[in-house]
């Protein structure tokens, strides 16, 4: 007799092709890539340089942490992506010029390291260790590059494909109106702007984003993403609000972080929080390339005040 819990799982992940559960979320409607309409461009800029470009440039390396936590039914749908064992608190470095990341990451059964490359034009290069194993099957190293991309992402925001479009990866813009976020009871009045990325998050051939880049300060408050890099979550969409920005060598960052699925249907996904941060190491290359962090890499990223 087969066990309930397996076959709910497999009912809710297989209704990710459902038109009828599809249709009751936010559309992210495909757009094509690389077609970048003036004032969409320009609003992506606008953005980029509200949360730092400029100061990005002048950047080698970013060193932050992470803690956060996970609903108890998520890691029962996503077991692979969630890795709840491995995936408690983090470490994370950010080589920018030769577009290398680094990520350890802490949980109840021991440690998990990441090396990933970007590419301007292909899906990049990933490594995964557990326990200073490596893992070399497809679904792991898939879920491994779409949570490195994903968090790069959310801390960067726009500057991150702002970066992405300069390399020459095919970003398609368009703007899609206006709409209000209420975060924190604090209602923020954003212009929404749709992205296509190809090649997307991770493995994905291509991906969907809507942005929500407030009017005030033109930083992202929300960003809705579609979910192709891992072939459990193809067809999904989700969203991360952003929290408590903070100032910190002339970037603008989100300290705090909730992300939710809201297609096929409306889930709780994961709270979590920037604790740590400090730039400019001078790490090169082979201290974040694994097993360990070692060097310069392997002291953790400085403590971060409340903000």
């Amino acid at each position: 007799m087969q066990h309930p819990l397996p076959r709910r799982r497999g009912l809710l992940l297989a209704s990710l092709a459902l038109p009828a559960l599809q249709g009751c979320a936010p559309p992210l409607t495909p757009m094509p890539a690389g077609q970048a309409a003036p004032e969409a461009a320009a609003l992506l800029g606008r953005s980029a340089e509200a949360h730092g470009s400029r100061a990005l440039a002048g950047l080698a390396d970013i060193s932050v942490s992470y803690s956060g936590e996970w609903p108890g039914l998520i890691d029962r749908l996503q077991p692979v992506l969630v890795d709840k064992g491995f995936r408690g608190s983090s470490e994370e470095r950010v080589l920018l010029r030769p577009g290398l990341v680094g990520q350890e990451h802490r949980g109840p059964m021991g440690r998990k390291n990441v090396i990933r490359k970007e590419s301007s034009a292909a899906q990049g290069e990933v490594r995964v260790w557990f326990n200073g194993e490596e893992a070399v099957d497809t679904e792991r190293r898939a879920a491994a590059a779409l949570v490195v991309d994903g968090y790069g992402l959310f801390l960067l925001g726009p500057m991150s494909l702002a970066h992405l479009r300069a390399a020459g990866r095919p970003v398609g813009l368009a703007l899609a109106g206006t709409e209000r976020v209420d975060l924190d009871g604090v209602g923020h009045d954003c212009d929404v702007l749709r992205v296509r990325v190809s090649p997307g998050l991770g493995f994905s051939e291509a991906d969907d984003l809507a942005l929500f880049i407030d009017r005030g300060e033109g930083l992202m408050r929300r960003v809705r993403f579609s979910l192709n890099g891992l072939e459990s979550t193809r067809g999904a969409v989700a969203e991360v609000d952003l929290f408590d920005f903070i100032t910190a060598g002339g970037l603008r960052l989100p300290t705090r972080f909730h992300e939710r699925l809201i297609r096929p249907l409306p889930l709780p996904v994961h709270d979590w929080r920037l604790t740590g941060l400090d730039l400019n190491r001078g790490m090169v290359a082979e201290e974040i390339a694994g097993p360990a962090f070692l060097g310069r890499a392997a002291r953790p990223a400085a403590p971060l005040g409340r903000p």
